[in-house]
């Protein structure tokens, strides 16, 4: 599986600014998110949970190779048995969801359940991270923005309000696509801008650049 965007963009916007002790990604995948906040912040334990073998492995292969393996871990476990099991509270939690649609069908079975908002449904995904979270701490997300209203709602049910959101549109005539979400136990304004990835192909925008350039071999 190939880092995709979304990953980069929740990895390299999701506010380490409080100084979270610990951090949780939730489906990890390769451990791409993890990997970036490992970089970008202190945090003495970076958890990292993720279902499928082959990612699980590649994200563990990926870990022990990088200079913060003695901060990053991560668990081969569905969330459900993680929630179970773990008595920590963590203060910044992330995740980049699987979200394709039910009518969304490859020949590939493994991938199909890495993308599958069945595999991990919205609600049950928010219900775990308020169980996680500590009182003070940040959950942050992205995804598909025609989601916002929904999870934003779902949140409040569980006690988690949203702070900030940032709407994510390819080029500056394409649609807005993706949502990055903030969410905490206290109610506050809500911040709220826009990031266009790139003015045309391959061509970055000084607003991607500035957020994502550390995390670049060429920017």
């Amino acid at each position: 599986m190939k880092i995709g965007t979304d990953g980069v963009l929740l990895g390299a916007w999701a506010s380490v600014n409080h100084k979270p002790f610990s951090v949780l990604d939730i489906g990890a995948g390769t451990g791409v998110v993890s990997l970036m906040l490992a970089q970008r912040c202190y945090a003495e334990l970076i958890d990292a949970i993720e279902i499928d073998d082959d990612a699980y492995e590649q994200c563990t292969e990926n870990f022990e190779n990088s200079p913060w393996n003695d901060r990053l871990f991560c668990y081969h476990a569905s969330l459900e048995e993680f929630v179970e099991e773990i008595d920590d509270k963590y203060g910044l939690i992330v995740s980049n969801p699987p979200f394709y649609p039910d009518d969304y069908k490859s020949d590939n079975a493994k991938r199909d359940m890495a993308r599958f908002q069945d595999a991990l449904p919205f609600e049950h995904l928010i219900e775990s991270a308020s169980k996680l979270l500590s009182k003070t701490g940040l959950f942050s997300v992205i995804i598909p923005f025609k989601e916002e209203e929904t999870f934003i709602g779902l949140a409040k049910n569980f006690g988690l309000f949203n702070n900030r959101i940032t709407r994510v549109k390819g080029n500056t005539n394409s649609e807005t696509k993706r949502s990055l979400l903030e969410f905490s136990f206290t109610e506050c304004k809500v911040e709220v801008d826009e990031l266009v990835i790139e003015t045309e192909r391959h061509q970055y925008t000084q607003d991607y650049i500035n957020l994502t350039k550390d995390f670049y071999l060429k920017m």
